[in-house]
């Protein structure tokens, strides 16, 4: 079994695998993820009653003492999630989007909410090309108004609050808003955040104002951070509700901010947030053994491709091989490429572009899965062809997701289970700041390109649309009832980091702690990739010699878990991150 202590810090850049067209591997060549910043042991955590587990140990405090006080899960999300937009603003908050699995102790049901930035009214397919109609530099598009869409969280939150909690929506503001006003120490890894990012958020005054000292020095690890603009507009949410955030002053703040910069200005309009909807969808679950994987199906492709990645697998006996051997990987790998194929060529917003009703069914699978020769790395793999109605000609996506993203589970006494990953995209978003919190770079998510070879991209831009994501909130049920809450930030790693947690479980039999520990093991695109300083290394000549192009890197996950056993809840936090469970 892997021995989670070998962890080590590393600063290997991270580059996008080959195996995309050109452009998409430039751009990535310059963009790394998050690093790990620090490792920490964590062992499980078991309680009775109710559990949190978030990424930032003040936030979960706050969603701690609402269910302590016998508030619901949706209680406690409005109090993790907006301290965790003020503590970890490189990762998720009010100016970014989430995605939410709900289980409902009471009507026995799971469900899903999409809260999903939107793409401006006034976005067109060619948002991110230049005037030769070619695709612009990452970051010349990400940095400021042209990248940020309509925001979805405080929308998410205040649905969630109406139709599923107790407490006062203005109670459960307040940790935050204390927080903000009195101030909270800078951690380690928001430091290390700063430092590597500091060009980019030195770009607007404001934004530079709040993330650097006086002097102009990015903010150190202990430094006591104030936040008088976030307290305000918590302060107005508490008294107006979430429609001040999409009809009112912060609108308009948001809207005069993205439109007025000028060097890069967005298309955000009014009539973008006070249209802005949360849908709510049917969870899309794929059964596995004797479990159902159910998850967030479009525009999220988190587990149509988590779905493929294990019913592909299940026709090799993993268990039997165990994680030490190199052909579990191998067949985990090439399942991954398989799935990541289908998701390129087929996964996008499917209120506006269809997709093919057979991605999860059994035979297709199956026939994916013969495409594998155990011993022998895939050679070239494309997308396959699932069950469709209505046949469309699709060219293979060229978007890049990076990971700067958060993951929460949270289990209140009455049984109701939240599973949410929130983002901005990229860490810090857009570098642009309104009202005392980060603007989403999401709409970069979209495919920079709107067709290629003549034929349409299913994740291009256009008004209204919603990018495709990769984040993959989890809730597992076993004959009828919670089993297992999981999820991971990590942008387009998400998929692999959810999938390997889930297969280390079930197969190989590691609690919830040992099955987030061990090392990150990933192929989405043709290279491998193994988690430097960790025992992953040890399959670099085994899987290079299957044919396999193998880089060394780090893999920064933050996977967070749950997992329902005899009447207990036994969580897990990720070693690679600062997030902890608490619960009684």
């Amino acid at each position: 079994m892997f021995n989670p202590r070998l962890l080590q810090l590393s600063m290997a850049c991270a580059l996008i695998s080959s195996g995309v067209n050109a452009q998409v591997a430039d751009v990535a060549d310059s963009v790394a993820p998050e690093f790990t910043s620090q490792v920490t042991a964590k062992k499980s955590v078991v309680s009775e009653n109710f559990m949190v587990a978030a990424a930032h140990p003040l936030a979960v405090e706050a969603g701690y003492d609402v269910l302590k006080k016998g508030g619901t899960a949706a209680d406690a999300l409005v109090a993790v999630q907006t301290v965790l937009g003020l503590v970890e603003p490189q990762s998720s908050g009010l100016g970014g989007g989430a995605f939410l699995v709900y289980y409902d102790a009471k009507s026995k049901q799971l469900t899903s909410f999409d809260g999903r930035e939107t793409a401006p009214l006034a976005a067109r397919p060619e948002l991110f090309q230049d005037e030769n109609g070619k695709p612009l530099k990452f970051f010349d598009a990400v940095v400021g108004g042209r990248s940020v869409g309509t925001p979805g969280t405080v929308k998410l939150l205040s649905d969630m609050h109406e139709k599923y909690g107790k407490q006062a929506w203005s109670d459960l503001l307040q940790p935050a808003q204390r927080l903000a006003i009195e101030g909270f120490e800078v951690s380690e890894r928001m430091a290390s955040s700063i430092e590597r990012d500091k060009a980019r958020l030195s770009r607007y005054p404001d934004t530079k104002a709040y993330f650097f000292t006086r002097d102009g020095k990015p903010l150190p690890e202990g430094h006591r951070l104030k936040n008088s603009e976030y307290a305000e507009t918590l302060e107005t949410l508490s008294k107006e509700g979430a429609d001040s955030f999409y009809t009112g002053q912060i609108a308009k703040d948001i809207v005069s901010k993205v439109t007025g910069i000028s060097d890069n200005p967005g298309f955000l309009a009014m009539e973008d947030f006070s249209t802005y909807k949360v849908l709510e969808r049917d969870p899309t679950c794929l059964a596995y053994k004797q479990f159902d994987v159910c998850g967030m199906g479009p525009p999220s492709s988190g587990a149509i491709t988590v779905g493929q990645i294990l019913g592909i697998a299940s026709h090799f006996d993993l268990a039997a091989m165990g994680p030490d051997d190199p052909h579990s990987w191998q067949i985990i790998g090439d399942a991954s490429r398989l799935a990541f194929a289908d998701r390129g060529r087929y996964i996008a917003d499917t209120d506006y572009v269809p997709m093919p009703e057979g991605m999860l069914d059994a035979d297709y699978l199956e026939k994916r899965a013969s495409l594998i020769t155990k011993g022998k790395a895939l050679g070239k793999v494309e997308a396959g062809n699932p069950r469709w109605e209505n046949v469309l000609v699709q060219a293979d996506d060229q978007s890049i997701e990076l990971p700067s993203t958060t993951h929460v589970v949270i289990v209140d006494a009455e049984g109701n289970i939240i599973s949410m990953t929130s983002t901005v995209e990229n860490g810090f978003g857009s570098r642009v700041m309104s009202n005392g919190f980060i603007l989403n770079n999401e709409l970069t998510d979209f495919s920079f390109a709107s067709h290629a070879n003549g034929a349409p991209i299913a994740n291009r831009v256009e008004p209204g649309k919603r990018p495709r994501s990769s984040m993959a909130p989890t809730i597992v049920m076993q004959d009828g009832k919670p089993y297992m809450a999981v999820g991971s930030p990590g942008g387009s790693r998400i998929i692999g980091y959810v999938a390997k947690t889930l297969i280390a479980h079930f197969d190989w039999g590691m609690d919830i702690q040992d099955a987030i520990n061990m090392p990150n093991m990933l192929n989405r695109f043709g290279s491998y990739d193994l988690e430097q300083g960790t025992q992953a290394e040890r399959f670099k000549q085994p899987l290079e010699e299957m044919g396999f192009k193998v880089d060394i890197r780090d893999l920064n996950s933050g996977v967070h878990g749950v997992v329902f056993s005899d009447g207990k809840l036994i969580g897990g936090a990720d070693p690679r991150r600062e997030g902890i469970v608490l619960g009684d």
